[in-house]
């Protein structure tokens, strides 16, 4: 009796993995890529150098804002030396964080025709 009940559920299950691969098939959209791989991953450099140089300016003025007010608020010289050598690695960083994007997203790309070899 077992093995009559596992025959006769088979069709169902063969019927229902049918239809769950006709509905996958039916309801895919085809993803077309309007650019090549490589002008999509450059769009994206540049867009994340933008948000990474907006970010990195805003925190560098606020931070530079906190070191010339301990400066200014310090009650002592070395605290104040300090504060201005706080400030000077701050505006450090920032160009070289600033200058690291820059040349990824704009300079490496006017040199990509390069390293090709023509007959």
């Amino acid at each position: 009796m077992r093995k009559l009940t596992n025959h006769l559920k088979r069709p169902r299950f063969y019927l229902r993995m049918a239809l769950i691969l006709m509905f996958l098939v039916c309801l895919t959209a085809p993803a077309l890529a309007a650019d090549d791989l490589w002008t999509i991953a450059n769009n994206l450099i540049v867009d994340l150098y933008n948000h990474i140089a907006g970010i990195s300016t805003v925190l560098a003025g606020l931070m530079s804002a906190i070191a010339v007010i301990g400066a200014k608020l310090s009650n002592n010289q070395h605290k104040v030396d300090q504060a201005w050598d706080w400030l000077k690695r701050i505006w450090i960083c920032w160009a070289i964080i600033n200058g690291i994007g820059a040349f990824i997203a704009y300079i490496t790309p006017q040199f990509s025709g390069l390293a090709t070899l023509t007959p």
